[in-house]
């Protein structure tokens, strides 16, 4: 487990969270998926509008899955693949009315967030993929268009990093880090 360095004391599941590409192949059990979703659905939205939604496969969804993995891009599909659980996660675009929601991004945002602390907290972890091809995607599972394809989640539990070639291995070993506090908040103004 690579437990975060933080300047400043933050919940201990914040600090547990972590990325891994190296998973075991241990499945995940449905109720433990259905516990991540509805942390999910807890999450706070714009007008109560709640527009994320989610597809997901586990492995032995071997069709859906392999589906899945194919609108990943090159460089996540040969960790990936080894998932117990893909998850598919899309922003509903609009409102019931027709109007654009232009929190739909940020609320997804909420509920992935609340997903993967649920997901931490139960021994469970995942690593978030902006590399996949979207109009493949948006073919694959028909998606109308107002469902906005934003990221991939490869979910499981931990495997060890040593299953991986590189580049893969390199990063999976590689030490935690973030921008320091001062790079990303600011009293009152940005800077000139």
């Amino acid at each position: 487990m690579k437990h975060a360095p933080t300047t400043y004391p933050v919940h201990e599941i914040i600090r547990k969270r972590w990325s891994p590409r190296a998973f075991a192949s241990q499945p995940v059990a449905p109720e433990a998926l259905e516990q991540v979703f509805e942390a999910a659905s807890w999450a706070a939205s714009a007008m109560n509008e709640q527009p994320w939604r989610y597809i997901y496969a586990h492995q032995a969804d071997a069709e859906t899955f392999r589906k899945m993995v194919d609108c990943l891009l090159p460089g996540n599909q040969p960790w990936a693949k080894n998932a117990p659980v893909l998850i598919l996660a899309l922003a509903k675009t609009q409102y019931d009315n027709g109007t654009p929601n232009g929190a739909a991004l940020h609320d997804l945002g909420m509920a992935n967030a609340n997903l993967m602390l649920e997901a931490t907290a139960i021994g469970l972890h995942g690593h978030f993929m902006g590399g996949f091809d979207p109009a493949k995607t948006k073919e694959a599972f028909q998606l109308p268009d107002t469902l906005q394809p934003v990221a991939f989640i490869a979910l499981g539990y931990m495997g060890e990093a040593e299953q991986l070639e590189e580049p893969f291995l390199s990063r999976e070993k590689a030490p935690r880090q973030r921008k320091p506090i001062g790079e990303i908040s600011f009293h009152q103004q940005l800077p000139a």
